[in-house]
């Protein structure tokens, strides 16, 4: 038995919306929305009493996906400043193949999001740039040159 693929990406968010709005301007599409809750999902999160909202947001080729969560109970619990530096211990970034950065950056710009340090070459291969968006979400744009 082998592993197939990467199905998709957790991210706890206090507004679902402003969430989903960034990573839609991103070029993400909403997949679908639902809300969880019950002994099933309590036994898999190991939590009691789980009531989630839940957006499920697709890249354009189909092959990535981001699950937005906003627990209403047990409430989410912050355990590191919301803008944590990129060198923060866990996972700190998801990074996007884009063709046109500056575009991308604009767009995401109008919703909060702030483009972290610059953007840079990594020799003639690419152009990158990180960027934080709401919740303190650290996306990261790769331009093939």
């Amino acid at each position: 038995m082998t592993l197939q693929r990467m199905d998709n990406v957790l991210i706890v968010v206090e507004d679902l919306e402003a969430a989903k709005a960034f990573f839609v301007e991103l070029g993400m599409e909403l997949e679908g929305e639902t809300t969880v809750e019950g002994p099933w999902v309590d036994r898999i999160v190991g939590l009691e009493n789980v009531r989630s909202e839940i957006a499920m947001m697709r890249t354009p080729d189909g092959h990535g996906r981001i699950e937005l969560d906003k627990f209403h109970a047990p409430a989410a619990v912050r355990t590191e400043p919301k803008n944590s530096p990129v060198n923060t211990l866990g996972i700190r970034r998801i990074m996007f193949a884009s063709d046109d950065i500056e575009d991308v950056l604009a767009r995401l710009r109008a919703h909060g999001a702030e483009l972290i340090g610059g953007i840079t070459q990594y020799e003639d291969m690419y152009r990158l740039c990180y960027i934080r968006g709401p919740e303190g979400i650290i996306v990261a744009l790769a331009e093939q040159l």
